[in-house]
This record gives C-alpha cells, structure tokens and sequence, in this order.
C-alpha cells in the first residue's frame, strides 16, 4: 500500500527587512526536501505584503525573482479551520497538512503567522504564538530567563517615546545603569539577524544608535559588552528537546551585525573543538533550559558568549534560525549526526505531533 503523501506548504519572503534572507532559506529547503514523502507547495509574500502561489524553482526563489510569471497566483491561508488550507479566488481551496514558514523577523517570528495557523488548526513548525513571541522580544526573554538565574548581560530598556521625549534624562538613567562605562550595544527589542543594533563607545554614539535603533522598534534595549566568544547551540525536540555540539561564530566585523553574517565573506563559523565536555555540557543544559523557559518547541538556536574564563552569559534566543544548508544550526545537527534532509523530516515530524 502506497502511504499517502503530506502536502507541506513552504511560507517564505515577508514584509520584514529579513526578506531576502527568508527566500534563501526557503530555496534551500526546496533543493533538499523529500518529494517522494511530500507534495510541496510555495507560498510567498512580496516585500509589499502580497500572498503569492508561486511554482518558482529553487533558484528564482534565491533570488527573489519568484514573484512574476505563468502559474503565479494570488492565494491566502483562510483562518477557517474547514478550510485547512489555502484560498485560492473565491471558490478554489487546497488542503494543507503542515506548513513549513521560513519568515523571518516581524511577522514571521513573533507569533503573529503562528496565531494565524492556529486559527486554521494547520500544525506548523517551530514554536507556537506565545513562545515565538516571547523569543522575538529581547525584554521579555531577559525577564523569563533571569528566572533560570543563567548570567546575562546588565541590561537597561527605553523606548523611543520615552527617548524622545526626555532625552537628557534617559541618558543619564543609563549613565547610571553602567557607571558611564563603555563600550555598549544598543538593540530595537523585536528585530532579528541583528538589523538595528549597535555598537557604542562614547554619548554621542550612544545617542545616534538609540535613534537608529528606534526607527526599527519602538522599544530598545542598552546592554553592556561582554568581551567574549560568540557560541551557538542548537535545540531540537518538543517536550524532550536535544542539543547539539557548541559552534562558534568568528566575525569579520566589529560584531557579527547584517554585513557580518550575510555580505562580508571574511566572517566565518565553526565547531567548538578546545572546550573540556563539562563546560560543554553546561553550554547544552542551559540552551535547553532557556528553550524549555521560552516555551518554544520543534527548533530555536540559542546563543551565549564564552568569557575569558569560560563563564557562561545568555545572549539571545532565535526560535526560527536562519535555515540554508550552511546557516549555523543545520550545521550544528550535521556534526551531531542529522542530515539536513532528514532534519527537515523531523521539523515537520514534531509539527504534526502537536496537532
């Protein structure tokens, strides 16, 4: 008996700066997922905010060029759960079994398609509303981790309402906050692949990258510098979530902002190879209990420095990582043992069992 397959909707693209980062994943999971297991469909949305369903290759998609052409079609995920699917005009739908979303950033990472999918009663990959938008805001993953009592940076939040309206005040509250110490970073609280954030050495820079910062979020945060290694681990797993060897980030820039980790091809990764497995074992146990204080399920890559003393601090949490062949955290589970072709078909595994 033939097993039926499972049509798995791919969402990429968005209206958020992370657009093109989204097509690259999405076309790198179209180039490796199974197509003897599933039927695939493509669902994008232009930068503009337009639904499409495109049957673009791989490369048209990689290339954001997707959107044009024979066999596009303006369709829409209905949150009418007899639907359970896509709307294609007004009377054509297509049953979806899961879908796979590779948006990135607003819209894509903090809740806000997950709430739509959950109207739909369509399983998804990756975390659920709450916890996707609890990993998208920095304050609010701070404010959950610190009850693990995992070190953090010292941190102090304004936004940009409270900025612009007394700003002498909000510089010196942070002046206080850090003892007038630099270097800084200043980061919006809800932007990924680090669009936004800042480093500051003096109050001028601080207050240029407060305002730059606002244009991306309304709130920001000012965290003190860790001098430091930039460490990754990545979690797999619903309730019985499992982590992975520790890889390293080795910048090419000052820090690993959207140049370092997607233009400058200086900036590399790599496996952590000269830790004693203690530490790295405490590295895996506090990815996996910040994973489990987040709420999140399917996939999240966490991130920490590494002192000068191998003491542990908390970075942040990305709940939907960058997911090419060569990002950090398919990466990451090939050196543990998990193809990316069949880490795909346990993403999609651990969506369905939450249905």
């Amino acid at each position: 008996m033939i097993e039926k397959k499972i049509t798995v909707l791919i969402v990429f693209g968005g209206t958020s700066p992370e657009h093109k980062v989204s097509c690259m994943s999405a076309a790198s999971i179209l180039k490796e997922i199974d197509r003897e297991k599933y039927n695939i469909l493509t669902l994008g949305i232009t930068i503009e905010g337009k639904w499409i369903l495109t049957n673009a290759d791989s490369h048209r998609i990689e290339i954001d060029d997707w959107a044009k052409g024979m066999g596009c079609k303006s369709a829409i995920i209905s949150p009418d759960r007899t639907v359970h699917g896509l709307k294609i005009g007004r009377s054509k739908e297509i049953y979806i079994d899961c879908v796979f979303s590779l948006l990135h950033g607003e819209d894509g990472e903090d809740g806000t398609i997950q709430g739509l999918l959950k109207l739909a009663g369509i399983p998804c990959v990756g975390s659920g509303v709450q916890s996707s938008a609890c990993g998208m805001d920095k304050a609010i993953t701070k404010a959950l981790v610190a009850r693990t009592g995992i070190r953090q940076a010292k941190c102090f939040e304004t936004n940009r309402y409270e900025f612009s309206g007394n700003p002498t005040e909000e510089l010196k509250n942070i002046y206080r906050t850090f003892h007038g110490e630099y270097p800084l970073f200043v980061k919006p609280a809800s932007t990924g692949s680090s669009i936004g954030i800042s480093k500051v050495n003096n109050d001028k820079e601080l207050f240029e990258g407060i305002k730059k910062a606002a244009i991306a979020d309304h709130k920001i945060l000012i965290e003190k510098a860790i001098v430091g290694r930039e460490v990754e681990v990545a979690v797999l797993g619903n309730r019985s979530p499992h982590a992975t060897p520790v890889g390293e980030i080795f910048t090419a820039g000052d820090f690993y902002d959207y140049d370092s980790k997607y233009v400058n091809k200086e900036s590399r990764t790599g496996i952590v190879t000269d830790l004693p497995p203690t530490k790295e074992c405490e590295l895996q146990d506090a990815a996996i209990t910040i994973f489990k204080a987040i709420g999140c399920r399917g996939l999240a890559r966490v991130d920490f420095f590494l002192t000068k003393d191998n003491d542990i601090v908390f970075n942040e949490i990305n709940t939907m990582p960058g997911f090419t062949k060569f990002s950090m955290y398919p990466q990451l589970w090939a050196v543990a043992g998990i193809e990316y072709k069949d880490l795909i078909d346990k993403l999609i595994e651990l969506a369905m069992e939450e249905i």
